[in-house]
């Protein structure tokens, strides 16, 4: 009998990643395309489509080979339907995303939010390891998160589970975040809120090596690689912050692995020591001897392996 492969598909605000996986996991055949957003993003699943037919004429394969996508967008999602009631970044509103892509690829689809499928991913493949209780952290330009418990994503009663960037870190004087709130984990360990706090600590050090120039996180890290005080103050300050709240995460959900990814997670040690750390000051002894922090693995392939995961296990 023939092995059948899933579609992975990953929607971000720039790019789509899409990818044919096998059942174990292992990646066919991958490749991108641009997110074209105008017209309200309504050519997304058919550029989706496109892609699928070109790659299988690339390989010499018939669609029979495929079995169903997978995929992780953004935005407000009813798992049940795959109806996206909006995602800003795409231009959907009020969006029957699950039944124009079936409609377009003639193929069984389910949807998820995209921090989620990550999440799977890692936890398929990745530093999760095979892992079934997990959180999954995504540190880029925003914070993103899934919560995996007993090898299932955890949604919530309207899919809002997860959303772990949107913690309130400090209740009182924190700075406004995108979703309305004050004080978000968002505003503070993301690269953004990195970046920010960084412009804020510089001056009161003069001499130091981010004092010149429009600072970024990864300027940051470099910096504390060499030691320079305002870098490792800020680091200091973010990760005491995000040790805080994934540690009372941790005492709630008692995972196994908490995994940091995202462009921000790439500092490696210089960002992984202190947030062990802080994460330490604040964990119940008991969980800290059953939880370890490790970096992701599976970098941009995490969401289309996710998807396929997602893909293998809904449409059986």
């Amino acid at each position: 009998m023939v092995t059948k492969w899933f579609v992975g598909v990953d929607l971000g605000g720039t790019t789509i990643k899409l990818a044919f996986v096998d059942p174990y996991g292992d990646i066919i055949f991958k490749g991108e395309v641009p997110t074209n957003t105008t017209n309200g993003g309504t050519n997304i699943t058919t550029d989706i489509a496109k892609w699928i037919d070109q790659a299988l004429e690339h390989l010499g394969v018939s669609k029979d080979r495929l079995h169903s996508i997978g995929m992780g967008a953004p935005g407000f999602i009813n798992m049940e339907t795959g109806y996206i009631y909006q995602a800003v970044n795409i231009g959907w509103k009020d969006f029957h995303l699950k039944d124009r892509l079936e409609m377009d690829t003639s193929l069984p689809v389910t949807i998820d939010n995209d921090a989620n499928i990550a999440a799977l991913g890692e936890m398929w493949r990745g530093a999760g390891n095979g892992a079934k209780n997990l959180l999954c952290v995504t540190l880029g330009t925003g914070v993103g998160g899934g919560v995996i418990v007993n090898g299932s994503i955890v949604h919530g009663v309207n899919g809002m589970a997860g959303e772990i960037g949107h913690i309130t870190a400090i209740p009182k004087g924190g700075f406004p975040c995108n979703c309305g709130k004050a004080g978000c984990l968002e505003t503070i360990s993301s690269a953004t809120g990195i970046s920010r706090i960084a412009k804020e600590f510089v001056s009161d050090f003069p001499n130091s090596l981010l004092a010149n120039g429009n600072i970024n996180a990864k300027m940051v890290f470099e910096a504390a690689e060499k030691n320079d005080e305002c870098a490792l103050k800020v680091i200091d300050h973010i990760t005491y912050y995000l040790g805080f709240a994934l540690a009372n995460l941790a005492n709630s959900l008692n995972p196994e692995k908490i995994v940091i990814g995202g462009g921000v997670s790439k500092a490696g040690e210089t960002l992984l020591k202190p947030l062990e750390n802080h994460f330490q000051l604040f964990v119940l002894p008991r969980v800290a001897q059953s939880v370890s922090i490790v970096p992701a693995t599976l970098g941009n392939d995490a969401g289309v392996i996710g998807g396929a995961w997602l893909a293998k296990t809904k449409n059986r």
